[in-house]
Formats: structure tokens, sequence, C-alpha cells
């Protein structure tokens, strides 16, 4: 499985979008903006976790997502989740 930065190096937020929902692939990002295209601009996506994780504890995450994706597989889909340590969300709000 290629990373975008492989397929689509330096494209823009909604290029990546598009790239991962035709390829029916989950985006995990730090990028904020991806949360004000799902939400503000009620863009279509395959499902996004946006990761919250400061630096003390970044050693943590990698356990954290196979952890997110192993209990809420089903629910990943179609998601707006938010990870942080500790805690996680998921919202249906994409489409």
């Amino acid at each position: 499985m290629q990373a975008v930065a492989e397929l689509a190096f330096g494209s823009d937020d909604i290029t990546v979008m598009d790239l991962a929902l035709r390829e029916a692939r989950i985006l995990l990002t730090e990028d904020k903006d991806f949360g004000q295209l799902v939400y503000a601009h009620s863009r279509q996506s395959s499902g996004v976790i946006f990761i919250r994780y400061p630096a003390k504890v970044r050693e943590t995450l990698p356990r954290a997502v196979v952890n997110l994706i192993a209990e809420a597989e089903e629910e990943l889909t179609g998601s707006f989740v938010v990870m942080s340590p500790g805690r996680v969300r998921i919202g249906k709000r994409t489409r």
C-alpha cells in the first residue's frame, strides 16, 4: 500500500480527499483543514482520522491507531475521527 506522499506528492487537500475516496481509503492526518472540508464544506470522504498527539506521547501513536482499527473498524468508514491520547471521538458526518 502506498502513501499519498508517494502517489500525489504536493497535492492539495481536495485532491488528496478525492484520491482517498476513489480508492476507498481512510485518511490519517494531522491537518485541521480536512475537518473544515468535511464539516464546513460537506466534502465527500471515505473517512478521516484526525490525529492530535503531542510530541511527548508520540511513541504511543502507532499502537493507538492499530487498536482503533481493531476495535472500531466498521465505524471508521465514512466517519470523521479525532484521536487524542486516551480519547477517540467518532462522528458520522462524511458522506
